[in-house]
């Protein structure tokens, strides 16, 4: 079991869990990432006793009401609240839309689905996005300088076919931190 909340131990403090299909679940942790599960079947729970049950759980996601979780703190966000967000750049100008967060332990980043020109992935740090407004449904976006090294480039075709890097610096995306939660498990 994964959880995604701030504190793992909070994951049983907000009730049912439910997956995509809408079955609610209990969970019981026994251990660190080890948790007993329940299924509720007629307003009961129903434990599941044998491996090839839990087999069946494997890779399910399940999911908390987003009512029942507490307010985020200021410059925190929940995942499921950034996703669908209209991103912007600094002068207004439409970039396209949050459409996943991704964490690599890097610390996370924002995909913006741009339509027919393909994703910008952003770090998620307060230099490339500089300002978050959930009640708005709006994400200004500061993309880091980027580095184009075209055919021919020195840098790109060395006589010796050793790639050459530059040192890695300040809001590079290796870089960077994390800062949302998730209330998927």
């Amino acid at each position: 079991m994964t959880s995604h909340t701030a504190d793992p131990a909070d994951l049983t403090k907000y009730g049912p869990l439910s997956d995509a299909s809408g079955r609610c679940f209990t969970l019981c942790w026994m251990g660190d990432s080890v948790a007993e599960i329940a299924e509720i079947v007629g307003g009961k729970p129903v434990k599941v006793a044998d491996r090839t049950a839990a087999e069946r759980l494997t890779n399910t996601k399940l999911f908390i009401e987003r009512d029942r979780l507490p307010a985020p703190e200021p410059d925190e966000y929940y995942i499921a609240d950034l996703i669908g967000l209209a991103a912007v750049d600094e002068d207004g100008a439409k970039l396209g839309i949050v459409s996943a967060v991704h964490d690599y332990g890097a610390g996370a980043s924002l995909e913006i689905d741009r339509g027919d020109t393909g994703s910008l992935l952003v770090p998620f740090t307060a230099e490339c996005i500089p300002d978050v407004n959930i009640q708005t449904g709006l994400v200004t976006v500061a993309p880091p300088e980027e580095v184009d090294v075209s055919p021919g480039h020195p840098d790109r075709d060395a006589p010796d076919h050793t790639p050459r890097h530059p040192p890695a610096r300040p809001g590079d995306p290796s870089t960077h931190s994390a800062a949302p939660d998730e209330a998927a498990a």
